[in-house]
């Protein structure tokens, strides 16, 4: 092994910092909680449907999901007004039935760019829109200096943006867990090349972490008989995930891909379908792992927009605005629609193409964020500067 496949190694590291903050911040207490983002774009016109809307289903004549009763694939109402796709009548459907799922439409960024990494930077920063961006402090990074007693980490390849910042937090991807990118023999090597050196403590504190997840996911990943865990994908590595969390960590960022959906989108079935399916089973997955903590625990599922309000000519949707969040857990006021809304007709459409946003997510974040941490408006004010919380009620 040479130096630059050492140091490519390295750039793998997770680095964790177990330091606690001092005095008296807010304690991390019993609460978990899991921010899933959703890259690319939810269509949230699939995942809620507008089904009293008209308007709806002259813009969608191929994409649209048909009203409850007209047949096989028809919405699930929710009220006269609202339904949810059918492919989540068997997972997150029951969530909302016990009142642990709220949804929260018209929600998302001013940010107008319609650019997936220009909109995905500015919300994981959760800074304002105007003016320079650090691009080294993101909000939950933010959130976690508020704290004291926080355990987090960051389920991907790479310390995501949104945990960037100077609280040093782990990341460990579970995608492919059982192949390791860095074996133990690399992990002396990268150890001692940065041994002396002010990111010794931090990089053996991250093997530290690494071990401890491995060793935690063994029984996992050598008992044959949990079938429970179903086929690959989102739904297994939210067990595991789930599994972790019940045990030590309290505060979690996981991203999803493949919600760009441009052409050949489908309605009751078909591409999107079959995503929003997988998306369903993971989170009543990683509720069922949670067990007891479900109880405590807050999922918050985002994406960077919506899409076009109108089917494009390919059967797809384009970038959009307003999306819809999804707000999960034990400790959730659910069975309900939160925040700001209004009817959607062509009238009311954001720029005449996409459903505004009347619910801004720093806002949202930040109110919820002040419930379940028991922040003052200055520690909210740290973590989304210029922000107003706004409170909707979900915990």
């Amino acid at each position: 092994m040479n130096r630059r496949q050492l140091l490519r190694l390295g750039a793998c590291l997770p680095l964790v910092c177990r330091s606690s903050l001092l005095w008296a911040a807010p304690q991390a207490g019993g609460t978990r909680f899991l921010l899933v983002f959703l890259r690319g774009g939810l269509d949230t016109q699939h995942l809620l449907v507008p089904i009293g809307s008209d308007f709806y289903y002259r813009a969608r004549p191929n994409i649209a999901i048909g009203r409850p009763g007209s047949g096989e694939h028809a919405a699930i109402a929710l009220d006269s007004y609202w339904g949810l796709h059918p492919v989540l009548q068997e997972n997150l459907y029951p969530l909302y039935q016990n009142k642990q799922l709220a949804l929260v439409p018209f929600a998302g960024t001013d940010d107008d760019s319609r650019s997936h990494f220009e909109t995905q930077d500015s919300i994981e920063l959760g800074q304002p829109l105007n003016g320079s961006h650090d691009f080294q402090s993101g909000f939950l990074n933010r959130l976690v200096q508020r704290l004291t007693g926080a355990e987090p980490i960051a389920f991907t390849d790479q310390v995501p943006l949104s945990m960037r910042g100077s609280q040093q937090i782990a990341n460990f991807a579970l995608r492919a867990v059982g192949k390791p990118a860095v074996d133990a023999r690399q992990s002396a090597m990268i150890a001692g090349m940065y041994a002396n050196t002010k990111l010794a403590a931090a990089v053996n504190d991250g093997f530290g972490v690494r071990e401890e997840v491995m060793k935690k996911l063994a029984d996992e990943m050598n008992d044959s008989s949990r079938g429970a865990l179903g086929p690959k994908g989102f739904e297994l590595e939210a067990r595991r995930i789930g599994h972790l969390m019940s045990e030590q960590f309290d505060l979690a960022f996981l991203d999803v891909g493949g919600w760009d959906t441009h052409v050949g989108q489908g309605a009751g079935t078909g591409y999107l379908a079959t995503h929003l399916e997988e998306l369903g089973r993971g989170i009543a997955a990683f509720a069922d792992e949670m067990g007891p903590r479900w109880n405590n625990t807050v999922v918050v599922v985002i994406s960077e927009f919506g899409r076009t309000f109108r089917e494009n000519g390919n059967r797809g949707t384009d970038h959009g605005h307003g999306t819809t969040y999804l707000v999960a857990g034990g400790a959730v006021r659910g069975g309900r629609l939160a925040g700001d809304q209004q009817k959607i007709e062509e009238s009311t459409l954001h720029q005449n193409r996409d459903l505004p946003v009347l619910n801004e997510y720093r806002g949202v974040l930040g109110g919820l964020f002040g419930k379940i941490y028991g922040l003052n408006a200055g520690d909210v004010a740290a973590i989304f500067p210029g922000a107003k919380p706004k409170d909707i009620g979900l915990v």
